[in-house]
Order: structure tokens, then C-alpha cells, then sequence
């Protein structure tokens, strides 16, 4: 789960972490009163959606006046963002966050995550703040510092320093520095993020270290014991199919393909969308029903599925362990008839009750197609959705 800047600094600042003074607003108006309260001679106005790259894409602006500031706002909210991450469509801009100014004498990037080679949590740094860090890892890959924590000690204030004088922060701002990691950790840890990251990280002339931009991700598992992050949720940032899809507890990301997938099992489903590559079409979405689906949520996955416009044909694949296979058959079944399916549909079933399942699907009297194996399956979809 994704929240907005002005959200994740809420969270940071109750461990410690510094940030400047900041006000939302959802209308110019607003902008310019948060900018008189907040006081000062300088603000920066940030358009808040769940991307990076906000600034390259026009959507973070210095301002010197309040008339300044209310016109940068007037001209972001609304509009249609678009940055590396968000894709050639944008995303449209609700709400803008007024921050006051500092004085900027170096930036620098940290960011806590998890390592899936070791299975620990990552503390990085490089100081290289401001950029993408893609780009710095790319470019630059000696430029970014990383420590493991080892998961019973939790970060040691000598590995923090340990960074710090690495990516050359002033032996008289270490101290902060170190504070500032270690809240950094304790957030990351208690909050179960995902990702924790702070671009830039500034350093003043005043020699305090600051979160100008921050970041956070948390662990969808980890929600339950999380209900004042749950609470940030902004459902105006999530794909409505998603949104649909989480009510019914199915895992789903949308894609940019036209063959709709409908998989139990997450391995399986990457499988499954790769074979789809692999005969030269694409998958239009991610969907685990999970292990435990019944013929609701199977059809609730069919509605979701067909919500795309740019589906032509469905491909389901499941392998019957904990899910038995009759189960799918008579939620594929009764999805198919309750949504009046018209466009292709392949099915492979093995596992627990395969030959009950096969013999309910091919009894129904509906259009679908068998399938013996993956590649059965993938070569008769694609040969399906080409009208072959």
C-alpha cells in the first residue's frame, strides 16, 4: 500500500525524523492560506500522487510570493501528471502539499528496504540526493552505500555513522545524521514497510539534516496491525478494478495486455503471464484467486476480468490442490452464464477433482475451450483472441 508524501512525513515526524513545516490544499485558495500560516519568504508547492518524478514532470514548484504560490497551485491541481512512473497516461493531480523553504547546502539520498538476497532489512545511502536513484545505480553504482542490519541487534549507531561518513557528511553532522537512521529504522520496522526512502535528504547550511521528499510502502499482509496507515488510504490513486478486487480478497494488478488471466497461486500466475508472452500476445492483468476460492469469488474475478475493454479472450489456469478443480468449474460456469461471456474462454484444470471438473465444463453446454497443459492453454488463447 502507497500513501502521499505529506502522509508518510505525518508518520516520520512521530519518530523523530525532521521535516519542514507543511500544509495540504485542494484548491489555490487553500494553497495560498497555508502559505501565509505557514510563514516566510519562500515555499514549495507539490503535487501529491502516488509517483516519483513529480518535478521533472512539472508538478513541484518554487515559490517567493503568496501570488506565486496560488498560481503554481492553480495550475497543478488538475492536471494530468505524467512521469517515468506513472506511464504515458498521467495520473490527475487533487491536492497539492505547501512546504516552507530552507537553506540547501548539500542533498543527499537514504532509504531503508527490504533485501531479498539476504533477507534483511537494507539501509542505503549515496550522495547523490535529488536524482533518480535508478539512474545512480545505473550510472554510478559505487556512489550508493549499503549496510545490512542484522535483524536481532536492529541498526547499530555505528553502521549508521559508518554511512554517513561514507557518502561525506560533515564530522560535525554525524551525530544527527546517525539519530535521524535509526528513527528512519524504528519506522520502517514498526510501520512493516516495504520501502522507507527519503530523496533528497538535505543537508543545511545550518548543518541540520532534514526530509525534504519522503516515501513509503507498506506491507499489504501487515494491514491488519496497521489502522492508522489503513487510514491513508486514497482510493482516487488505485485502479478502480483493484479496488474491486480487494474487496473479494483477490490478489490483482491490471496490465496492459488483452488475454485476461484468472490463476490460484502467484507462481503459477507469473508462469502463465510469461507463456503468454512467449506465443506473442499479452496478459491483461495479474489474478491469484488464492487457495481458498468459492464459486463467488471465482465469478467476482470474471466480472473484474471482463471490466477491461481491451480483454479478448480469458485463459484460466489452475492447478487443484488446496483449490479443487470442481470448485472452479462451477464458478467458471456460473460466471460465464451470469455475465454472458463473449468473448473466448480457454481452461486448463489439474490437480484435486480434475476429471469431475473437466466433465462439468464440457456437460455445461458453454463455448470453452479445454486445454491439456500451459502451453495447450497459451497456444489456444492466442490462437483465439487472433481470430484464428
Amino acid at each position: 500500500m502507497n500513501i502521499h508524501e505529506f502522509q508518510a512525513k505525518e508518520v516520520l515526524r512521530k519518530y523523530g525524523v525532521a521535516t519542514l513545516k507543511g500544509q495540504i490544499a485542494s484548491t489555490a485558495d487553500e494553497a495560498a492560506a497555508a502559505a501565509k500560516a505557514l510563514g516566510g519568504n519562500i515555499w514549495v508547492v507539490k503535487a501529491q500522487i502516488h509517483a516519483g518524478g513529480r518535478g521533472k514532470g512539472g508538478g513541484v514548484k518554487l515559490a517567493k510570493t503568496i501570488d506565486e504560490v496560488k498560481m503554481h497551485a492553480q495550475n497543478i491541481i488538475g492536471m494530468q501528471l505524467i512521469t517515468h512512473q506513472t506511464g504515458p497516461e498521467g495520473k490527475q493531480v487533487n491536492r497539492v502539499y505547501v512546504e516552507q523553504g530552507c537553506n540547501i547546502a548539500k542533498e543527499l539520498y537514504v532509504a531503508a528496504l527490504v533485501d531479498r538476497a539476504t533477507g534483511r532489512v537494507a539501509m542505503m545511502a549515496s550522495s547523490e540526493g535529488g536524482m533518480d536513484i535508478e539512474e545512480v545505480a545505473e550510472k554510478h553504482p559505487e556512489a550508493i552505500k549499503k549496510v545490512d542490519v542484522d535483524p536481532v541487534t536492529g541498526l547499530i549507531p555505528f553502521q549508521a555513522r559508518q554511512l554517513g561518513f561514507a557518502i561525506g557528511v560533515p564530522a560535525e553532522s554525524i551525530n544527527k545524521f546517525t539519530s535521524f537512521m535509526m528513527a528512519l529504522y524504528k519506522a520502517f520496522v514498526e510501520k512493516d514497510c516495504s520501502i522507507a526512502e527519503i530523496n533528497p535528504l538535505v543537508l543545511t547550511k545550518e548543518g541540520d539534516l532534514i526530509a525534504l521528499d519522503a516515501k513509503m510502502n507498506f506491507d499489504s499482509n501487515s494491514l491488519y496491525r496497521q489502522k492508522d496507515i489503513v487510514e491513508y488510504r486514497d482510493l482516487t490513486e488505485e485502479e478502480p478494478t483493484e479496488i474491486e478486487a480487494s474487496k473479494y480478497d483477490l490478489a490483482f494488478i491490471k496490465l496492459d495486455g488483452n488475454i485476461g488471466c484468472l490463476v490460484n497461486g502467484a507462481g503459477l500466475a507469473m508462469a502463465t503471464l510469461d507463456i503468454i508472452k512467449l506465443h506473442g500476445e499479452a496478459p491483461a492483468n495479474f489474478l491469484d484467486v488464492g487457495g481458498g476460492a468459492n464459486k463467488e469469488k471465482v465469478t467476482a474475478a470474471f466480472k473484474i476480468i471482463l471490466q477491461d475493454p481491451n480483454v479478448k479472450g480469458i485463459l484460466v489456469n489452475i492447478f487443484g490442490g488446496i483449490m479443487k478443480c470442481d470448485i472452479i468449474a462451477e464458478g467458471v460456469i456460473a460466471a460465464s452464464k451470469e455475465v454472458g461471456l463473449k468473448v473466448p474462454l480457454v481452461v486448463r484444470l489439474e490437480g484435486t477433482n480434475v476429471e469431475l471438473g473437466k466433465k462439468m465444463l464440457t456437460e455445461s453446454g458453454l463455448n470453452i475451450t479445454p486445454a491439456n497443459d500451459l502451453t495447450d492453454a497459451a497456444q489456444k488463447i492466442v490462437k483465439a483472441v487472433r481470430g484464428k
